[in-house]
């Protein structure tokens, strides 16, 4: 695991993405309210992850302006908050993979996190444990097939094949590709992005954090 994390740091910083190593959620808590200049606007997307390193917490302190997505009482004010987040100093998430080659791999529903991963706020703070780390794209997408996607389905009581049974209904195929999968209208595997070499020098920041976190 160490040769692992030290790959994954070299190559997410050669791909212009800064590294981070904390050892405990607690340290990675502490990090992410130093990188958060106090009254930054931030905001986050959904993440089991963010959750358990008290991250969200963080946010809601009142140090910051902070866009809580928890506050919205209907799919309008949703959605407006969503693209009100291309417009935040920060913003926080988890990924679903990093590979070694300094890959981060996610995928999504709505796309609200996966756009605003990609573009619009002007940092990105992601924050993954050891259990997210791959060897490469390939082993990502199987991980989100057999641990993320089933996981969130049943945290989010969905009704979806892999809720279900636990892996995605696509790998009953001899060689499924990456969107392959069901067509439930639950289904949370809708859209899918790979962050490689970034034009933005350390816009991107990965704390890679030395506990199992999320799914």
């Amino acid at each position: 695991m160490d040769e692992r994390i030290s790959n994954a740091m070299k190559a997410l910083e050669k791909n212009n993405m800064k590294p981070y190593y904390c050892e405990t959620k607690e340290d990675a808590l502490q990090l992410i309210g130093e990188l958060i200049p106090k009254g930054a606007t931030v905001t986050h997307g959904g993440s089991v992850t963010l959750a358990e390193v008290g991250a969200t917490q963080l946010l809601a302190s009142g140090v910051y302006n902070y866009l809580d997505r928890s506050k919205c009482q209907t799919r309008e004010e949703q959605q407006k908050l969503y693209r009100d987040s291309y417009f935040a100093d920060v913003f926080l998430t988890s990924s679903n993979a990093v590979t070694e080659n300094g890959e981060l791999y996610n995928v999504d529903g709505n796309a609200n996190r996966v756009s605003a991963i990609a573009f619009g706020p002007k940092s990105v703070i992601a924050v993954v444990g050891v259990n997210k780390l791959v060897k490469d794209l390939e082993e990502a997408a199987l991980r989100v097939k057999t641990i993320a996607a089933p996981r969130n389905t049943v945290r989010l009581g969905l009704s979806t094949p892999c809720a279900k049974t636990g892996r995605c209904i696509s790998l009953s195929q001899e060689c499924p590709s990456m969107t392959d999968g069901c067509h439930s209208p639950e289904r949370i595997c809708c859209t899918y992005l790979v962050s490689g070499q970034q034009r933005e020098k350390d816009r991107i920041k990965v704390i890679i954090v030395g506990e199992t976190l999320g799914y």
